[in-house]
């Protein structure tokens, strides 16, 4: 286990320690909340990460370094932003994914991209956020969104 693992455990230990002797019942009711909340998010969580390694197991590292690595140029971002921007999973699921294609060998600029666009375009929210916001700030929204993450990864490329 790392250090840092070590430090947040033991930090979440004493602070939930501290709030059981300062209020029981509320402690009690938090981890029964929190505990409902993970078993909630396990089941779609492991289910994103076996596709995930699936799909991984099947495309090879150099596929992945051909369209998705630093010398992938313009096609990487184009398919780093179209994916991320077509793709509806939570933040905390996004972070293994990222971390596998850098290890298959994505470039960190690509990989920007992709997370980038992934939290901030919603093409399959489209239809949700014009029914609230309306169609022109819903699209203005996204295709300035979208731009921006562009400018972002290419951004984290030139400083890495």
């Amino acid at each position: 286990m790392s250090s840092n693992a070590v430090i947040f455990i033991s930090v979440a230990a004493i602070v939930s320690l501290v709030s059981l002797l300062m209020d029981r019942g509320k402690t009690i009711m938090g981890f029964k909340r929190g505990w409902q909340m993970f078993r909630k998010l396990l089941l779609p969580f492991l289910n994103i990460l076996i596709i995930v390694s699936i799909a991984l197991y099947f495309i090879s590292p150099d596929t992945i370094e051909k369209y998705l690595g630093g010398d992938s140029g313009a096609v990487g971002f184009l398919i780093a932003a179209v994916v991320g921007s077509i793709t509806l999973i939570p933040a905390f699921i996004s972070y293994p994914i990222a971390a596998g294609l850098l290890q298959q060998g994505a470039s960190y600029a690509v990989v920007g991209t992709f997370m980038t666009t992934l939290m901030m375009v919603g093409v399959v929210t489209l239809p949700l956020e014009i029914q609230y916001l309306g169609r022109r700030v819903a699209i203005t929204r996204n295709a300035l969104n979208f731009v921006a993450a562009i400018i972002i990864g290419l951004a984290i490329g030139v400083i890495l």
